[in-house]
């Protein structure tokens, strides 16, 4: 048996359906060592099986005594790295993955009667800390304030390298739910002032909406939280950029430390979180 594992992201094809290896163009959240991995994979014997996880986690085994055993294998070894749920890509010469499934893996969502028991924190599963921020209008308000939608949550700094990079990727996500009620982008600075974010923000044509965490330079290091009390802002963000998915009861569904590379290709994860808000 063989298993390899690493976690990046990359692009994301939305027609990908049963079929064979060769149409495996760009398979959902795989950054260059993923695809490398995933031809490993292809040379690999029989029985085998790749599987995937959004946020860039991947396994594969091969060697099994079966196709049904492999692909188990492949989903539990991807499962024990990864804090999302992981789904099949490919058994042996065929591509499996299901669209739908892959969609609807942040899911189930718990209820409002299951979110309010929920352990506050920012794993998957937690209700997340309720963050006292400003709005771009200027007008003060709470994380929860957001409930009944989902809340795309992104913690960053002009100040970080990786976060300017994945920038432009991340507007071209926003651009796209930008008119869609449901779900709404909220971006909060760290260890510097908002006019800072949002001058650097201007002059490269952003136009996300950037709340306000109060922060107002490096020396600063706490968030303000809505019931008086302050928080690290390591705890929220243990490395720069870090991003959460919050469904419509603030319930953590996606957390993710660091860079991502290609925002768009979640376009079908955050397209469901709005579904199952507008069917409450």
């Amino acid at each position: 048996m063989l298993a390899v594992m690493v976690w990046l992201c990359g692009p994301i094809d939305n027609n990908a359906q049963a079929g064979s290896l060769d149409k495996a163009t760009a398979i959902p959240h795989l950054d260059v060592r993923g695809q490398e991995g995933f031809q490993k994979y292809k040379a690999a014997p029989p029985y085998r099986a790749f599987a995937i996880a959004s946020g860039g986690a991947w396994a594969w085994v091969s060697g099994y005594a079966s196709t049904n055993e492999a692909t188990a294998a492949a989903v539990a070894e991807c499962n024990s790295y990864s804090d999302q749920k992981c789904l099949a890509y490919a058994a042996d010469d065929q591509i499996v993955f299901d669209d739908d499934a892959w969609a609807a893996s942040w899911g189930p969502y718990l209820s409002a009667a299951e979110a309010v028991e929920a352990n506050k924190g920012v794993m998957i599963g937690n209700r997340f800390p309720d963050l006292l921020l400003i709005a771009p209008s200027g007008a003060k308000m709470a994380l929860s304030d957001f409930k009944g939608r989902g809340v795309f949550l992104h913690f960053w700094g002009s100040w970080c390298p990786p976060c300017q990079v994945e920038f432009p990727e991340l507007q071209k996500l926003y651009d796209v739910f930008s008119q869609t009620p449901g779900i709404d982008f909220v971006l909060v600075q760290a260890r510097e002032s908002i006019a800072k974010s949002r001058q650097w923000a201007k002059r490269r044509g952003i136009t996300m909406p950037l709340y306000d965490s109060g922060m107002e330079g490096r020396q600063e290091t706490n968030f303000q939280l809505a019931e008086g009390e302050t928080i690290s802002d390591r705890r929220l963000a243990p490395a720069f950029p870090s991003t959460y998915v919050l469904d419509g009861n603030g319930i953590v569904v996606f957390a993710h430390a660091g860079r991502v590379v290609g925002w768009p290709g979640y376009e079908p994860l955050l397209q469901h979180i709005v579904k199952s808000v507008r069917a409450k």
